[in-house]
């Protein structure tokens, strides 16, 4: 009676347990990036470079992508708020602050504007720099000479850009000219969806400089000529490129990108997720798609990615002020 009582318990125990260890692991298998932007732009390639890392490296056996473009990024924001997909993270980046302090369009619900604090922030990955390029055949050899013929004819210098007016990509070539003394808002900004429309809007001359994400040039170098770029010093993937800073133009910003969870995401896959990100950057494969693109490893999780998404909301509040935008 006693041998089967122990018995019965030690069924009981190993039940207990392999329920408590289901009901707080998360094993995932597969994860589906959803990606605000078109292909080829710093959300696409971020979104796919990770996927790509986590897989090589045996974190995940499948990564799925999904493209989602509108509203500058507002679209694939609304439809993680709204359905709540299992498994599924979006990529994002400083442009979900500004967007919602500019009241972007695409953000705004009724009396509400969307922000961070609507989704699940789990952890910032990498940083990159800001990059102004122009085509490989430009008479412009440096921003020194984007610069002259601006002043000379401020029509006459198009910047292309992957996303809306008052975006990253915007703000970056605003800096840029304002710190050259121009006013950033007689700058004549074309934007596209994405960064390789952008690109190729460069290469056919509807526009005759580029900003743009470092990353998102670097794959592109045989086509461009990358002038400045907005990192305090060069970069040791890029040594051949200048920096703005040392032609005389201190503009220093690096644009973080991170990733999102639905509203609602269980605290402990937020957290194995978080976790994953962080050391998958510590392996050979993330530090080839690393290098590829030319990022900062920026890894910034949970709790602390919130407190920096707070700070960063003031400080562009004020930069966007500064650069009349708002």
């Amino acid at each position: 009676m006693l041998s089967r009582f122990k018995k019965l318990v030690t069924i009981l125990f190993a039940s207990v347990l392999a329920l408590s260890i289901s009901s707080t692991s998360f094993a995932i298998d597969k994860l589906h990036f959803l990606i605000g932007g078109g292909a080829g732009g710093g959300w696409d390639g971020t979104a796919r470079g990770t996927g790509e890392a986590l897989t090589k490296a045996g974190f995940l056996k499948g990564a799925s992508f999904e493209n989602m473009s509108g509203g500058g990024g507002g679209k694939a924001l609304s439809f993680l708020i709204n359905t709540k997909p299992e498994n599924t993270v979006l990529v994002q980046s400083t442009p979900l602050v500004l967007r919602s302090i500019t009241r972007h369009k695409g953000y705004v619900k009724g009396d509400d504007v969307l922000s961070y604090k609507d989704v699940v922030p789990i952890a910032g990955v990498i940083g990159d720099y800001g990059a102004i390029a122009v085509a490989k055949d430009s008479p412009f050899k440096t921003f020194s000479d984007v610069v002259a013929a601006y002043n000379k004819d401020p029509k006459s210098v198009k910047m292309a850009g992957g996303s809306v007016r008052g975006s990253m990509d915007h703000l970056i070539g605003a800096l840029a000219f304002q710190v050259a003394g121009a006013d950033p808002n007689n700058v004549v900004y074309v934007p596209y969806d994405a960064g390789g429309k952008a690109l190729a809007g460069l290469l056919s001359g509807e526009t005759q400089i580029l900003s743009t994400g470092l990353g998102e040039v670097m794959g592109a170098r045989d086509q461009v000529n990358i002038i400045g770029i907005t990192a305090p010093e060069r970069v040791a993937d890029a040594p051949d490129v200048p920096t703005l800073k040392e032609q005389g133009f201190d503009v220093q910003f690096v644009n973080w990108r991170g990733f999102f969870g639905p509203p609602g995401m269980d605290k402990g896959m937020k957290k194995e997720i978080a976790k994953m990100l962080g050391d998958v950057q510590k392996t050979p494969e993330w530090e080839a798609v690393r290098k590829r693109n030319a990022w900062v490893n920026i890894y910034n999780p949970g709790d602390k990615f919130v407190s920096f998404l707070k700070k960063q909301t003031v400080e562009m509040t004020a930069l966007m002020k500064k650069l009349g935008v708002i």
